[in-house]
């Protein structure tokens, strides 16, 4: 039996509209409408439903609206057309009413094949009007609403509230400008980054037919969770503190750091000891290192120390500072005299007695003393700018004789150039004891010598097979056409706790700006790559911007703020992963334009989300706290509308190491892994193998770096 088009639309219909305003409508449900299941759209489907979808006709099309809430009004009882009472009693009746959410505009698009589609289009032009009826829409009609738009290429799930429509997004809008994935722990957060990562490469690959993908992701592992995710999904590249078969060694140079990473490892102050490491780090990247024992360093240090006195005075020549009675202008030439003084044996033949004369002289024509209380007290009054200009001119000849004036030439101090380690401590304790310094740098000097001496971060910092930038840069952000992976995993989980922040934010800030250079390198085009944050709250958290010196988890969240700000100008796209919300840096989340959001319980986390996410959903992000594991909400710039997603599966050897502890299998046995004889394989434990690769002591008992000092005792035997 077939219906006529108007009596099919007829049968669709559900309710009038009872009230109308910018941000809900409220509908009166026919006394005939399914109060259970609907069997009129083609297919049985629950309703009516929290936030399922309605239509209501409009010139353009239909208006869709989401279901926020249902409740039951008693009223007189209706009268129903065709029907008389017969002098019936009125009694009290139940009525249906239900709230809706206005999303967008759902019409008809020529299609491809001749055919006519939906399409749906976000934001509502025209609301409709009191006595409008209220449509239940049909299959075709749910799918489009989800399924609308373009490049739709990933499938990542399906809808249960559109008849489990498949849920697919466009990459470009995913990745390009920033996804945070929120939600409790065993919500299943992990499963969808890992999925994400998985059901992108596969759709990327169906479209080269087979072929590898051009893609780059790196995931900064902080707890080991995805080592084994992406094994079988082509090659994979793996980095841990321990290596082993199939993990590589993680290395992150030293030399990597910039100056604003030392300063923040160091705990630097930003007025003695931060300039004086800055110079250290310029020094010793050109190779101008010095020591006490070589005649030609000990020629480069007077050159570099009357090349900064020279260019002192100057300054304080134009500034004026020589006739001012409050400046100490006068107590510096005293002590640059007693250095020349102690330095003219050394050095007889660079001229040193010509400024030193001149500085005396100066001294004794602007010396004045008193006496009060017995104690001669002695100050300088003017000098005059005859007598510093002739300072001036006794240095430039002295500084002639070993070279002349030595400007901060060379590289950058933040420019990634190998040097060995070992020498900036001394180079630094040099130049302290050069600038009169040393009582401020001891602490500086012992942080990098401990550092350096720090065996579990030896091998990490450690530069022993001459590793060159632009390796590492293949083998961590992917060579030419990613021939050696797509995927880089980057285990942080045995970094020492105190240097994670450093090494996190070396890596990230690493491919920002080898990104950045691509791009000024290649006429404009960028090299998409998407870095993935797990356990994002540890390493992008809130931190107090008017301290004058930064730790280093305030560094590492900067340079995450950067990639948010910057990032996606470079083809860096940014996926955070957090079961804090609230703990995150609002300036990053700030900046991210699309959230898959599963369960969260914690209020003050559901209040941040309410502020970030724009659109008006007040009835789906009530169900952030019962939402199921495998199922989120999908909002933003990478979906048309808000849509609730139950996530695809992925298989269990595809999933990251984030299951929650088995306890009653372990307990009683019931549940475990069987051998091939049937019998359960029982969780055992060597604590002594587990010690001797805590203190990277090998079961036999000698150390690793090869000393023969005694580690550990031998276990009592007998």
């Amino acid at each position: 039996m077939s219906f006529s088009p108007l009596a099919h639309a007829d049968s669709l219909r559900i309710g009038t509209i009872d009230f109308v305003s910018p941000d809900e409508i409220k509908v009166l449900l026919d006394i005939e409408a399914p109060d259970g299941v609907s069997l009129n759209t083609g297919t049985p489907r629950p309703f009516p439903r929290i936030n399922g979808y309605v239509l209501s006709p409009s010139d353009q099309g239909y208006l869709v609206a989401q279901v926020e809430w249902i409740t039951v009004e008693r009223s007189q009882y209706p009268k129903r057309k065709g029907m008389q009472d017969f002098g019936l009693v009125d009694l009290p009746y139940p009525l249906r009413k239900m709230s809706l959410n206005p999303l967008g505009l759902l019409f008809y698009a020529d299609g491809s094949d001749s055919k006519n589609h939906y399409k749906f289009r976000r934001g509502v032009q025209a609301y409709p009007s009191v006595g409008d009826p209220v449509l239940l829409p049909t299959q075709v009609q749910l799918r489009a609403i989800v399924e609308s738009g373009e490049n739709r290429r990933v499938k990542i799930g399906v809808s249960p509230l559109a008849a489990n429509a498949e849920v697919r997004i466009d990459p470009d809008r995913l990745f390009g400008r920033h996804l945070a994935v929120l939600g409790n722990t065993g919500s299943g957060k992990s499963c969808s980054v890992a999925g994400l990562v998985r059901w992108s490469m596969d759709a990327a690959r169906k479209a080269r037919n087979g072929a590898d993908p051009n893609a780059r992701f790196i995931v900064l592992d902080p707890n080991g969770e995805y080592a084994n995710t992406f094994k079988g999904m082509g090659k994979a590249r793996v980095f841990a503190v321990n290596p082993s078969e199939g993990v590589e060694q993680l290395q992150v140079p030293l030399w990597f750091w910039n100056s604003a990473e030392w300063s923040a490892f160091t705990q630097a102050s930003a007025k003695t000891q931060r300039p004086l490491l800055r110079r250290a780090l310029r020094d010793v990247k050109a190779g101008r290192a010095l020591s006490t024992t070589s005649t030609e360093e000990e020629k480069l240090a007077l050159r570099r120390y009357l090349s900064s006195r020279l260019i002192s005075i100057r300054r304080d020549l134009r500034s004026g500072d020589i006739q001012t009675d409050e400046s100490r202008f006068g107590f510096r030439l005293k002590a640059i005299a007693a250095d020349l003084q102690g330095k003219l044996a050394l050095h007889s033949d660079n001229k040193l007695d010509e400024p030193l004369y001149a500085i005396n002289t100066a001294l004794e024509t602007a010396h004045h003393s008193f006496i009060k209380d017995g104690k001669t007290i002695e100050y300088y009054r003017a000098f005059r700018e005859i007598d510093i200009q002739a300072i001036i001119t006794a240095l430039e000849a002295s500084v002639d004789t070993v070279g002349g004036i030595l400007l901060q030439e060379g590289p950058d101090e933040d420019v990634p150039i190998a040097f060995d380690g070992s020498q900036l401590p001394d180079h630094l304790e040099i130049l302290a004891e050069q600038e009169n310094a040393g009582q401020f740098v001891d602490f500086l000097v012992s942080r990098i010598r401990t550092l350096l001496s720090d065996i579990r971060m030896r091998s990490i910092i450690s530069n022993p097979d001459g590793i060159r930038l632009d390796d590492w840069l293949t083998s961590y952000l992917g060579d030419s056409q990613a021939s050696n992976g797509s995927v880089t995993v980057i285990d942080l989980s045995l970094v020492p706790s105190e240097m994670i922040h450093i090494v996190t934010a070396v890596i990230a800030r690493m491919t920002l700006e080898a990104l950045q250079r691509y791009r000024k390198l290649n006429a404009g085009k960028t090299l998409p790559t998407v870095l993935v944050m797990e356990e994002a709250h540890t390493f992008i958290r809130r931190y107090p911007d008017d301290t004058e010196n930064q730790n280093s988890a305030a560094i590492c969240c900067q340079v995450f703020e950067k990639i948010a700000r910057e990032g996606r100008k470079f083809g860096l796209g940014l996926v955070l992963s957090s079961q804090r919300p609230s703990e995150l840096s609002q300036t990053v989340l700030s900046q991210c334009n699309s959230y898959l959001l599963h369960r969260i319980s914690n209020d003050r986390d559901q209040e941040l989300v309410h502020k970030l996410v724009p659109d008006n959903l007040r009835g789906l992000l009530r169900d952030l706290p019962s939402l199921p594991a495998r199922h989120a909400i999908l909002l933003g710039w990478a979906s048309e509308m808000p849509v609730l997603v139950q996530m695809s599966n992925l298989s269990k050897d595809q999933r990251p190491k984030s299951d929650d502890p088995d306890f009653w299998a372990v307990w009683s046995g019931d549940g475990l892994d069987k051998d091939s004889e049937g019998g359960a394989i029982e969780r055992t434990v060597d604590w002594q193998a587990i010690a001797a690769d805590w203190q990277k002591i090998p079961l036999n008992g000698e150390p690793e770096d090869g000393s023969d000092k005694p580690t550990t005792r031998k276990r009592q035997e007998g």
